[in-house]
């Protein structure tokens, strides 16, 4: 079952008083035997079960006390015939218990073999219901259920509960797959209660039919030489089966049948495959089942406790109705009527939809009911199994048309009679024209308009459409309706009587029903007589699957509960009914769903838990016993699903907790082992409760590990549950103060053992507390050991890369200051400028003539972004200084060093109020140069403002079109950087790392006729955005949202630049390589904007301009995209502009040092409007080769590729709409569809079997058309990787991998990978906030399709080009040297 909907449970305050209630005294024993009567035999109906006197004997139904005795002609069916012929073989079917039958081999024999086929006529001295129970022989199978029988071994301290088939090993370790494989247990199951609800509307009263033929003749002016009257045969057969019950307020039949059998039911080969392979679910142990014959009123033959009551577990339309004894057949005209009346409730949608308006299906005469499956519950803990019709089997008239009828009649009655009379008046006339029809030989036409018609019937549609159903044929011209054709010697006369006795049995039935429920109404009415008999079954289906008021009792749910609606999934879940409640078959409820389903034990007592709180909260009081078994339940580590919550939430897990990611299916065991260590140290600082905190720590890893199913986690839970004792206790029983150093604390602790050895294990306990505590390497080596290793150094090797502590939620800013750190050139240049004791403003006497020359990221700076870009550099070079130099495994930044990484100057003063425009002050974000563009997207052109990873948006539609000038000339155009229309909205600080536009001696300008030399406009500034940040001086820091490294990365970048200008030069332009940042990250790119192909304007033209660029940006597909892919779609892509399609290449002029790519994982999602992130893997490799992207790239090549490039795209394309369109995946819709309409053939319309044929053939033709495409794909990839295996110039290997972790766009924990260059290439390193580990390279280039931990930042360094120094630590061993 789903967990979906569980209301949220609450925690027992206390113990609710106890709520005497009392039960219903049990009838005494039942002991007569029923006699096997005949079926259809002349006695009158039996009384209801309630109305029945007890007896003393056995009872034939293997039921005892509390169970009302039956009538020796009650059984599984009801329905009976007055015969006045001789008696019928058939006997009444009743449940009977078994022998067991002997083994057989059932891969010989197999399911639903028959020794031969009964019929309806059967005529032989055999009962039809004594071959094989009533049903084909059938042998039985092991499921496997070993080690759960017998008696449960172990109680659970309370007033016990009678339930069989427990395990305590499978109770307690419910959690480990490895358990549950071993005792397979069925799944969810339901009591009997609820098993009447799911066999038929219980406000639906069910009846069964006896019937008698008319004793009618025909007229002696009739022609009766060819008439054949219906034989009593035809009239007993006009009931669908022995076993079929009719329902008035659908006009249609409930198949019923319940049994108590060792032989398992013919069940369907192909239809029971199907469905364990769907849902996995499996049949009960049948050795188990065939111990007891029922579980109301037996003892346990293995002599432990018995069960309370059934449970039952549902196999949807896996028994054939032909496999009944005697079989439900459907006949002809049933199936055409059903073909021809049922709606099509449901529309194929998709490229692959398929009409079925003109598709007709052929009607089998010999097999008419051929696809006809029936439900099966079965019981786990005895031989009771219940066989029901998935749905009413519709009578002949459908029931609108009836409703409308007696609505009419009642509306509009006869002058001389009341509303109920006129109705039933009606009903009789259409039974009377029956009547006369079969058994009166009158085939003349009905003349409708005649005064007696109409004011008996009348006639409206409503009548029209009921003629119709019966086969009469409607005559306009004379306004006449004929009867059909009977003659039994034809398909089509055989055909009309059987459905026309169907009609008749229905009808008058319906009129029975009606006369007993209006009888007030009708004293005054002259009734017709029926030859029909119905009597309320019920009780007698009740008592038959054991859920009859005297087996189960009902009422003892408080008023106030019985209809609340939050628990109303809760009762279902648990497979009981609210008014069927008692505390102990509550308790049953829920242990018998454990024991059967014990991978929902979680679900399970969630369920059970809202209901015990539901009683607090409606005011009411919960019994005693029911408190006190919940409250053992939990000491055997019960929990709900809000305690799993609390528990990730208490080891550090929530987007607003201490590791900043939810918990995920996919978390890794070591992951989970990391928070819980954290966790304890967390525990251990409490002030005054360090010991229960920890104990809340344990039972969370407990309580995840179970959750998750692992054993390792569990295990470990264990193990540290031993461990109880808190800083405090520990520092008092080795009687030592807590700033005790390790020399002492050791010396002190084998003082204390010496003098008193039977406290040793409480003062070994006490030191591994302090080791854990303190993370002493000394003492916790002590405390596994027992040997003391004397100091210990550093935890981590000298040489080893240093980790950065957190300070909230920073992990993006460790990840960039880690990477930043290992870029030799950008280290010495922020070291160097640290150490260098920069100097004041004031002493460097800057004028404003010396702002305006130094430009960085594209505009001026003012005096006070480089005082604040000095102190920045100045924090970042005391943090390089101990990352070389610190002992200790991590550092920790300072707060002001995060606060100027993660606050822009503009967000600061916007925050403070201290934003004020002079002529000096240009920190604005309108404050550009003259000649470059805005560098920032606009806010609607940006990605989410959540974004943590980036979002290229150059599609985004007409507001994204190249810049141009103001007039609209044509002559000279500056092409925006997708990089620039796609990051979310950046600080105007953030210049160096985003593209920004060369100045005007940088550009190329196309001549273009009469349009050169035009003045060209700057547009407009971008109005100012508002702040997203919040900053706090205080230790507590605040920065807002979390920012992006690529964001983050911006504003440090600018700060580097800006502190490192100097102003004693002069400044050159922007694309010059005297600045650390651009000579390390920067390259060149031309843009060039050429019309489509179909643009046929005159001006059409080539627009070109060269930008800088820090960034590649790479969009996410989906399907097998790796590096190069998704390169290409940067490098050559259609775009907007002015208002046509145009082709944007870009190509690369000049490379950096450093290549950074940036995977765009944000995504839109077109039809809930949010942004996500998609955990698609890019493939990459540990080398790339930029050549295909060069300005100087052999054109040819660049054709053919490009050729290529454009059929790849193409196919990909047609892959991503049938895989992930709107209806996207069409292949898993046509299989859902396929396999809805499967399992509800009522849905189809006429020739479904052709619709479903259809269906399928379109899944498989989708199918090989996929697997075409995409074998194709990688045949063009292959031929596009073939055009450049040569062209391997521009070479640069992989260095550094961003790792983004989580599911949503907006957060998640960030770390990252760097190679160990120059010195071991082959080795990585993996640096997480505080730890750093040495991984594999496979670590880093596994494939990460599934995770939600993905690379979205790489970056790349020229071959040869030796800037990155991974490990730079100092060696006391260079001062040796030195001073040697």
């Amino acid at each position: 079952m789903s967990s979906e909907n569980l209301n949220q449970p609450r925690k027992l305050s206390r113990p609710l008083p106890n709520t005497p209630r009392g039960s219903p005294e049990p009838l005494p024993p039942t002991t007569t035997a029923v006699s096997p009567t005949n079926f259809y035999g002349s006695k009158a109906p039996p009384k209801h079960p309630s109305r029945l006197s007890t007896g003393s004997g056995s009872s034939g139904l293997g039921l005892t006390a509390p169970q009302p005795t039956k009538s020796p002609t009650v059984g599984s069916s009801h329905t009976r015939y007055r015969s006045i012929s001789p008696p019928s073989p058939f006997r009444e079917p009743e449940l009977v218990s078994e022998e067991p039958l002997p083994a057989a081999d059932f891969a010989q024999q197999g399911w639903g073999t028959s020794p031969g086929t009964s019929t309806w006529g059967t005529s032989t001295g055999a009962s039809a219901w004594d071959n094989s129970g009533g049903w084909a022989t059938t042998d039985t199978f092991d499921s496997g259920w070993s080690g759960a029988l017998g008696p449960a071994e172990f109680d659970n301290g309370f007033k016990k509960v009678e339930i069989d088939g427990r395990s305590e090993e499978e109770e307690r370790d419910w959690w480990d797959p490895a358990v549950r494989v071993r005792f397979s247990r069925p799944g969810y199951g339901v009591l009997p209660p609820l098993l009447e609800e799911r066999l038929y509307n219980p406000e639906h009263t069910l009846y069964s039919v006896s019937v008698s033929p008319p004793d009618l003749k025909p007229d002696k002016d009739r022609d009766v030489s060819r008439f054949v009257a219906p034989s009593a045969e035809e009239v007993r057969t006009a009931v669908p089966h022995p076993n079929s019950y009719y329902c008035r307020r659908f006009n249609g039949w409930v198949l019923v049948l319940w049994r108590s059998s060792t032989v398992v039911p013919s069940i369907d080969v192909k239809a029971f495959i199907e469905l364990s392979q769907e849902c996995d679910i499996q049949l009960p142990d049948q050795e188990r089942r065939k111990r007891t014959a029922s579980c109301v009123g037996q003892e346990n033959p293995l002599g432990g406790p018995a069960n309370k009551t059934h449970h039952f577990h549902r196999y949807p339309r896996v028994v054939s109705a032909l496999e009944l004894n005697p079989p439900l057949r459907r006949q002809q005209w049933e199936l055409a009527a059903q073909k021809k009346h049922a709606r099509r409730r449901m529309t194929v949608q998709g490229d692959f939809a398929s009409s079925v308006s003109d598709h007709k299906m052929e009607m089998d005469e010999e097999e008419p009911g051929k696809d006809d499956l029936l439900d099966l519950y079965m019981c786990c803990q005895c031989s009771v199994y219940v066989i029901g019709s998935p749905e009413v089997i519709p009578g002949v008239i459908p029931i609108k048309w009836l409703e409308e009828f007696v609505r009419d009649r009642k509306e509009n009655p006869s002058p001389e009679r009341n509303g109920d009379a006129t109705v039933v008046g009606g009903l009789e006339t259409v039974i009377t024209v029956i009547e006369n029809k079969l058994w009166k030989a009158n085939d003349r036409g009905l003349p409708v308009m005649r005064p007696a018609f109409q004011r008996k019937i009348g006639w409206n549609n409503a009548v029209r459409q009921i003629f119709d159903a019966l086969g009469f044929i409607f005559d306009g011209e004379d306004d006449t309706i004929a009867p059909p054709p009977t003659d039994p010697t034809t398909p089509e006369g055989r055909a009309n009587r059987s459905k026309l006795l169907r009609a008749w049995v229905e009808l008058s039935a319906m009129v029975v029903d009606y006369r007993k429920r209006f009888a007030n109404n009708l004293k005054q009415y002259d009734p017709q007589k029926m030859w029909v008999n119905i009597e309320n079954v019920r009780e007698m289906i009740q008592s038959g699957i054991g859920a009859h008021v005297q087996q189960i009792p009902r009422g003892l749910l408080p008023d106030q509960l019985l209809h609340y609606s939050p628990i109303a999934k809760d009762w279902e879940g648990l497979g009981m009914t609210p008014t069927s409640y008692s505390w102990e078959l509550l308790v049953f409820a829920y242990l018998a769903q454990c024991r059967c389903d014990p991978v929902h034990t979680v679900e399970y007592f969630t369920r059970l838990c809202n209901i015990v709180y539901a009683f607090q909260a409606r005011g009411e009081m919960c019994p005693q016993d029911l408190q006190t078994f919940v409250i053992e339940e939990r000491s055997r580590g019960r929990f709900t699903i809000d305690e799993f919550a609390a528990a990730t939430t208490c080891l550090g897990f929530g987007q607003n907790n201490r590791l900043r990611v939810d918990f995920e299916p996919d978390t890794d065991d070591a992951f989970v082992v990391g928070a819980y260590r954290d966790a304890v140290k967390e525990a251990w600082k409490h002030p005054t409760d360090a010991a229960g905190r920890r104990r809340d720590v344990v039972d969370a890893l407990r309580v995840v590990g179970q959750a998750r199913g692992s054993r390792a986690l569990v295990e470990m839970a264990r193990s540290e549950e031993k461990e109880g004792m808190g800083p405090e206790k520990a520092y008092s029983t080795l009687e030592v103060p807590a700033d005790v150093d390790e020399e002492m604390l050791l010396t002190v602790y084998a003082m204390r053992v010496e003098e008193r050895p039977h406290q040793a294990e409480a003062m070994r306990e006490a030191v591994g507390v302090i080791a854990e505590v303190r993370d002493s390497a000394r003492l916790k080596r002590f405390w596994e050991t027992g040997v003391d290793p004397g100091p210990i150094g550093p935890l981590v090797p000298p040489d080893m890369p240093r980790g950065l502590n957190q300070l909230g939620n920073t992990c993006y800013l460790n990840s960039l200051l880690q990477y930043f750190y290992t870029i030799k050139d950008l280290r010495d240049a922020v070291s160097a400028a640290g150490n260098s004791g920069m100097k004041s403003l004031e002493e460097d006497k800057l004028t404003e003539d010396d702002l305006k020359r130094h430009r960085v990221g594209g505009r001026l700076v003012t005096k006070r972004e480089i005082s604040r870009s000095k102190d920045f550099v100045r924090h970042l070079a005391e943090l390089f200084w101990q990352m070389e130099n610190s002992e200790l495994a991590s550092v920790t930044p300072t707060l002001d060093l995060a606060k100027l990484a993660l606050v822009t100057s503009k967000d600061e003063e916007e925050d403070t109020g201290a934003s004020v425009k002079t002529e000096s002050s240009n920190d604005t974000d309108a404050t550009l140069v003259e000649d470059a563009p805005a560098r920032y997207a606009e806010p609607e052109q940006a990605g989410s403002p959540g974004s943590i990873l980036g979002k290229r948006a150059r599609r985004a539609g007409g507001e994204e079109r190249m810049e141009t000038d103001e007039d609209g000339k044509e002559d000279y155009v500056m092409v925006k950087s997708p990089r620039a229309a796609s990051t979310p909205v950046t600080p105007p600080e953030a210049g160096p790392s985003s593209v920004v536009a060369v100045d005007r001696d940088g550009d190329v300008e196309m001549e273009m006729g009469d349009q050169q030399g035009e003045e060209k406009k700057q547009p407009p500034p971008l109005p100012p955005r508002k702040s997203t940040a919040k900053v706090t001086d205080s230790g507590g820091m605040m920065f807002g949202r979390q920012h992006d490294v690529s964001e983050c990365m911006d504003n440090c970048m600018f700060q580097i630049e800006t502190a490192l200008l100097k102003f004693d030069e002069l400044g050159g332009s922007e694309d010059d390589k005297t600045s650390v940042v651009k000579r390390l990250f920067y390259g060149k790119m031309r843009q060039r904007l050429t019309a489509s192909e179909d643009d046929r304007r005159p001006k059409a033209s080539v627009h070109e301009k060269e930008d800088l660029f820090s960034h590649l940006p790479v969009n996410v597909s989906e399907e097998g995209y790796d590096i190069y892919d998704g390169l290409s779609g940067y490098f050559d892509d259609i775009v907007e502009f002015d208002g046509k399609k145009a082709r944007m290449e870009v190509s690369l002029v000049d490379l950096p040092p450093l290549l950074q790519i940036q995977l765009q994982r944000v995504q839109f999602n077109r039809e809930t409007l949010q942004p996500y992130k998609s955990q698609a893997y890019v493939k990459f490799g540990e080398a790339v080769y930029m050549d295909r992207f060069m300005e100087s790239a052999d054109p040819q090549k660049k054709a053919r590729s490009k050729a290529i490039q454009s059929e790849l795209n193409a196919c990909r394309d047609q892959i991503q709409r049938l895989t992930q369109g709107r209806h996207a995946p069409y292949g898993q819709r046509l299989s859902d569809t396929h396999e809805f309409l499967t399992d509800h053939r009522a849905y189809l319309p006429e020739g479904g079997d052709d619709l479903l044929a259809h269906l399928k053939r379109d899944e498989e033709q989708l199918q090989v058309k996929l697997d075409r495409l995409r074998a194709h794909a990688v045949e063009l990839k292959k031929d596009l990787e073939a055009v450049w295996e040569n062209d391997r110039e521009a070479a640069y290997e992989l260095t550094s991998v961003f790792i983004h972790r989580g599911t949503s766009p907006s957060w998640g924990h960030y770390f990252f990978y760097s190679r160990h260059l120059p010195d071991r290439p082959d080795e990585w390193f993996k640096y997480n906030d505080s730890s750093v580990s040495a991984v594999s390279k496979e670590e880093v280039l596994r494939d990460t399709t599934g995770d939600t931990a993905n690379p979205y930042l790489l970056v790349f360094m020229r071959k040869d080009a030796e800037v990155v120094h991974t490990v730079n630590r100092f060696d006391p061993a260079s001062l040796i040297e030195e001073a040697s």
